[in-house]
This record gives structure tokens, sequence and C-alpha cells, in this order.
């Protein structure tokens, strides 16, 4: 079983990512469309040449069986399913296995291609016209010299297949709703989370100011500082708290973090990483640039405790 070694990734707070860089190869009949995607490394396992399949019963179109890797059966997503188009015929196959949310799930490519370094500020947000195609799961785009590379929603993905689990759930809100409640500044390019967060923390009685990348939230957090300015007021009386992602285009959660605590009027306010991405290494960076909490998508309940924990301080 043939793997590729992946490197150690990035260093902290400097708003740069490596990703795989994978391909995805389109029949047009007459020619062949190749498609370039890329994934956070700290979300990839490994890549290996694709196993044999088990198919099983009650399982989405797109995800094409389960795998055993390592003593462990992963679900496996066909991207080329997901997608709606038609594969080159009898074309070589790989596997990346990803873990983050606490899942683990295998996605089929045709082709693993390099290591990528690039910084969160030359990823833009991808055209209407494009992301249409992809049903909205582009989180940004990147102009190289093949062409446009796409970053892909997995969160999404996993969501439009049914497979993203919520620990903790939202059946019961009562039990959500905390003693106070808290003015939120909230980070997330992902649609998706986007929408959950949100609905777990208004669902807990918390007021909710959600934008798409660090950068936004950047702005709008100085915007809020100079009106408390204005009127000789600390920052806290205008929000209580920020929720942030990691993996963001423009600027990403880690930076946005050092910005907050190293600067004078807002060292005192919190910051809670709430990210796909479970392991230490990451861990360990959000508490490097000085986050005040850690937490992994999608725990209802940790979330709530965390808000209160540190929403009052």
């Amino acid at each position: 079983m043939a793997t590729y070694d992946l490197p150690e990734i990035l260093r902290t707070g400097q708003n740069e990512l490596e990703i795989v860089d994978f391909r995805i190869y389109e029949d047009k009949g007459e020619s062949t469309y190749e498609w370039i995607f890329g994934v956070n490394v700290a979300k990839v396992r490994e890549i290996l040449v694709l196993p044999k399949l088990t198919k099983v019963p009650n399982m989405p179109k797109e995800v094409e069986g389960m795998v055993e890797i390592r003593g462990e059966l992963i679900p496996v997503v066909n991207l080329v399913g997901w997608m709606g188009i038609k594969e080159p015929e009898n074309i070589k196959k790989y596997l990346i296995f990803m873990e983050f949310l606490r899942q683990k799930v295998g996605v089929i490519i045709h082709k693993p291609n390099r290591i990528r370094r690039i910084s969160w500020q030359d990823i833009k947000v991808a055209p209407q016209v494009l992301n249409a195609k992809l049903n909205g799961r582009i989180t940004g785009v990147v102009d190289i010299e093949d062409g446009l590379l796409l970053i892909l929603d997995f969160e999404g993905i996993l969501n439009d297949l049914n497979l993203l689990q919520i620990f903790g759930g939202l059946e019961d809100k009562e039990k959500l709703k905390g003693k106070k409640t808290y003015r939120i500044i909230l980070a997330e390019d992902s649609s998706v989370a986007r929408k959950i967060i949100t609905d777990i923390l208004t669902s807990a009685g918390h007021e909710v100011i959600a934008f798409e990348d660090g950068k936004l939230a950047w702005e709008k957090l100085n915007e809020l500082f100079e009106e408390a300015s204005k009127q000789g007021k600390n920052i806290r009386e205008f929000v209580d708290l920020v929720l942030t992602d990691i993996e963001m285009p423009e600027m990403d959660g880690l930076t946005l973090t050092r910005l907050i605590k190293e600067t004078p009027g807002f060292l005192n306010l919190p910051v809670i990483v709430n990210t796909t991405l479970s392991d230490e290494a990451n861990k360990q960076k959000a508490q490097m640039v000085g986050a005040d909490g850690y937490l992994v998508k999608f725990d209802a309940t940790h979330l709530i405790e965390m808000v209160e924990k540190y929403g009052g301080k």
C-alpha cells in the first residue's frame, strides 16, 4: 500500500498554512478537464492508493463504501459522484484519509499533486458562479501556476451527505440556556458551520455577530473599540467574547487571536478557538497565540460551557 509522507505544518500565527494540492479529472467527451483542489495538511492523516472498498447499505450514493485503515472502518466519499461529473475510464485512484470534527473519512481523488505553503491573504472568496457549480462548498480560491485552486468546505460536504455529527444536539434548547447571555463575535468561513454555531449560541440566548473571515471580524472589533473609546468605555461593554475558526481566507483564526492578544485595549477580551482540527499540535498553537479556550466543532454542550466560563471574565 503506497503512502505519501506529509511534512510538519506551519509557524504559529503567521497567517500561513500548508495544503495538499490534489486533482480530479472530468471527462468532457473530446477533452479532459482538470479540477484543482486543496485541503489543509492538518486534516490529512495519509494518502494511499485506493484500497478495496466494502459496499454497505443505507448510505448516500456519493459514499462509495467503507474501507479498513489501521483497524478502523471509515466511510469513503467519491468526490466525482458528489460533484455530479463523469470521470475518465480506467483512471488510477487514490484515497485521502482525513480526520477532522472527531470524524474519520476517506475521499477518493485522481492525483495527489504536491504540498503547497500559502498565505491566507492569497486566498480569496470564490466567484459566485463557480461556487454555485459545487453547491456553495468552496471556502476560497488561490491563483496558482496551473489555474485556480479551490479549497473545499468538507464540513459542508459531510453535511450534504448527512454524515456531519453534532454532539450535545439542539433538541432540548432549554438545556442549552445559561445563567447569563453574552454578545459574541463569530469568525467562521464555512456557511454550514456558521449556521450551526449561530443556532447553538442563539438557542442559549446569546447574541451573535458573524463574519466569514478573520479580517472582517478584526475590522468590526476595531470599529467597536473606536466607539468604546469615544464613550470612555471598555471594549468588553460592546462585546463579551470572540469565537474563531482557524482556517479562513484573508486572515486565519490564529492570526486574529494573536492580534487581539497583542493589541492594547483588547488584551482582556477572551478568545475561544473553535475548529475542525482535533490534534494536539493545533491546540498548542492556539495556546501559543494566547487563546483562552480551544474546542472542536460541533459540541453544543462544550461550546456553551466554554462561553459561560470565559464570557463573564
